[in-house]
């Protein structure tokens, strides 16, 4: 009988380990174009979270003036001169469609640039990494202090590190949940200790999410968590510009002076010097001269770091820059290079994006501001009453999205000589009911439609009701049938 082999064994040399321990990454400080583009969109970004839950928007009387709310208590969504309702959700459908195609058209043109810098968690990683430089100094002097022994001056540093962070962090969730409510008196709230508890639920929540993410998990989340990278090469194709080290240029690496000395002998000798900064500032830690990887989010940087050394050295910036391989075969190759932002990919999303954009647009442009629906009861269906007549009953709900009451008549259509009677509400005249519905509510009321006995009559036919503002003149309709006992 065999013995069991202890699992230790099992794994030879050439398996190696299952996983790799994770290694610190210290993202050196670095200055160029893609830099200052991170730096102002990260503004840009971090300005619009923070601050737009203060901005005012006068609806009227009565109706809430912050710019962009959720309202969950009234189930209404705010933004700006929109205001949508709980029927409406398409729309949310609508955003999220076109915020997929915007999506796959970057990543068409530009690879992960959303990635690089859109995504929150970019924003607030650059953010907490500049932060950490502030406090306790670029690059070496990190690893220097983390490879050394701990001292009261460096405790001192990294405490006041992390407060920030959890400053920044505690904001962020205070900022989040004043979009649910109005910002300047949730904030009093909040101050005096009278907001609801949920609210201080979701900023402890949101507080340890930011402070775990751009603290500690940063590229973590980018290479492991994040699903976008691996869809992304799904979706990629050969003429998408993504970060690339052009290693027609640039091979064989050698220095400066190893490079005019083959140079003087008539060899080949590539532009790159092997100096390692473009590894020295990814915030991934990734070396782009190894070609396309998981963990580049196409930030740029070692674009910035490179042209820095290019300039040094006197050579020609733009050993990494935004490319593909296939210029890279045609360089080889002595022909020019060819880029293709409009191909069928491409055009095929712009389309799209065009289409829904356009849809949604009119639907919104074209949306009534007053609808109805209609329920038909279902016990009993039908009613034959003492006279002969058969009574059908409905329930009409109102939708007056207006921000004023409004006066409106309901008519019905389809059985012949029908009459409409409205339960528990008063109308304005008999034989044609008007009915006051209130400013920005749902109205349910019970009515009645009553038809003569007729023996030709179907046992079923289509009955509308159509209902009309009075002063505005906005037509809605709801559509059932009328049925015989």
């Amino acid at each position: 009988m065999n013995k069991p082999v202890p699992p230790d064994e099992l794994m030879t040399d050439e398996d190696g380990p299952l996983y790799a321990p994770r290694k610190k990454v210290y993202p050196q400080s670095v200055s160029g174009r893609f830099r200052s583009i991170k730096w102002r969109l990260m503004a840009v970004c971090l300005g619009v979270y923070y601050l737009l839950p203060f901005v005012r928007w006068h609806r009227g009387l009565g109706a809430p003036d912050q710019a962009v709310l959720i309202d969950f208590p009234n189930r209404r969504f705010y933004f700006f001169f929109i205001e949508l309702w709980p029927q409406e959700v398409y729309y949310f459908t609508g955003l999220l469609v076109l915020a997929a195609l915007t999506l796959f058209l970057m990543n068409a043109l530009g690879g992960r640039i959303w990635c690089g810098y859109l995504c929150p968690q970019t924003v607030w990683t650059d953010l907490f990494y500049a932060v950490e430089r502030l406090v306790e100094g670029d690059r070496r002097a990190q690893m220097k202090a983390d490879a050394g022994p701990m001292t009261v001056k460096r405790a001192g540093r990294r405490a006041l590190k992390h407060a920030i962070w959890l400053l920044i962090a505690w904001w962020t969730g205070g900022a989040w949940v004043l979009y649910f409510a109005d910002a300047p008196t949730l904030v009093r709230d909040l101050a005096t200790f009278q907001a609801p508890a949920i609210a201080y639920l979701w900023i402890a929540i949101l507080t340890a999410s930011t402070y775990l993410l751009a603290g500690y998990m940063r590229e973590q989340v980018c290479v492991y968590m994040c699903p976008w990278p691996r869809i992304q090469a799904a979706l990629t194709d050969e003429w998408a510009l993504n970060v690339t080290y052009k290693y027609d240029r640039g091979e064989p690496r050698c220095s400066v002076k190893k490079a005019f000395d083959i140079r003087s002998l008539g060899e080949k000798a590539g532009d790159c010097i092997d100096c390692n900064q473009c590894v020295a500032v990814c915030p991934t830690g990734i070396d782009i001269r190894e070609g396309a990887q998981l963990g580049c989010i196409q930030c740029g940087l070692c674009i910035d770091a490179c042209d820095a050394v290019m300039t040094k050295v006197s050579r020609k910036t733009g050993l990494i820059g935004y490319d593909n391989d296939i210029n890279v075969q045609r360089r080889i190759a002595g022909k020019e290079e060819i880029f293709k932002p409009a191909r069928a990919r491409t055009v095929v999303y712009a389309s799209l994006i065009t289409v829904v954009c356009a849809v949604m647009l009119y639907a919104l442009m074209s949306r009534t501001l007053l609808d109805v629906n209609v329920l038909h009861d279902r016990n009993p269906i039908a009613v034959r009453l003492s006279d002969g007549a058969i009574r059908n009953g409905y329930t009409l709900r109102f939708l007056n999205k207006r921000g004023f009451d409004r006066v409106i008549a309901i008519d019905v259509d389809g059985p012949t000589d029908a009459k409409l009677h409205v339960i528990g509400a008063d109308s304005v005249t008999p034989d044609r009911p008007m009915i006051v519905l209130g400013r920005d509510t749902t109205t349910e009321l019970r009515v009645l439609v009553t038809v003569p006995f007729d023996e030709k009559a179907e046992k079923s036919v289509p009955v509308t009701f159509r209902v009309t503002d009075i002063g505005l003149g906005e037509v809605a309709f709801a559509t059932d049938h009328f049925v015989l006992p």
